[in-house]
């Protein structure tokens, strides 16, 4: 009976886990000589989603939609406006490029033989999803955000999609500079 209890909770955990327990690496690059708390306003480029390399996300209106919904709180939150019309400060951009990766599993055998099944290799789709700023004057590249994942079971499956593209876009603005009512109120 114990037994049988362990693996209903070890099921039921790796089910809740599934599209949030997938390893997400996230990182940021700032322009050196670009303070991005000096601007205030942005807008999204109009441009079409460029060809991701998943024919069910290429030119995908409602993804890209759908990574720009969850990227305008992340900036009101940081102190940037959205602007809908006129010249912002910035001007933002969405690149997502999919790959097929390969892992292997490490052996724990010394001589490197490898006899259990884990020690296959494992193929999977890794998403990446990039958010650019660049200055709407001189189109000069200040920031860009990047977050990487499994996109296993998630492509086809809607809710788990959104949930990914929350996670990552929460991720990757947890790394932009948060502009403060100081900033453009100096005493």
């Amino acid at each position: 009976m114990t037994s049988l209890l362990k693996g209903v909770a070890v099921a039921l955990v790796a089910i809740a886990c599934l599209p949030g327990c997938a390893p997400l690496r996230v990182n940021a690059y700032t322009t050196p000589t670009t303070d991005l708390r000096a601007h205030r306003t942005y807008a999204w480029d109009g441009a079409e989603l460029e060809s991701t390399g998943d024919p069910r996300l290429d030119h995908n209106r409602f993804f890209r939609d759908r990574v720009q919904r969850a990227v305008d709180p992340q900036m009101s939150f940081r102190g940037y406006e959205k602007m809908e019309g006129g010249t912002p400060d910035l001007m933002m951009h969405i690149h997502a490029r999919v790959k097929q990766r390969i892992e292997s599993a490490q052996t724990d055998d010394p001589g490197g033989s490898c006899i259990r099944e884990e020690c296959r290799p494992y193929v999977y789709d890794e998403g990446t999803l990039f958010i650019e700023i660049t200055d709407a004057r001189t189109t000069a590249l200040i920031w860009r955000g990047w977050a990487q994942t499994s996109l296993d079971g998630i492509v086809d499956n809607q809710d788990a999609m959104n949930q990914v593209i929350d996670r990552a876009v929460r991720s990757i603005c947890a790394r932009l500079p948060v502009r403060r009512f100081w900033d453009e109120h100096p005493s």
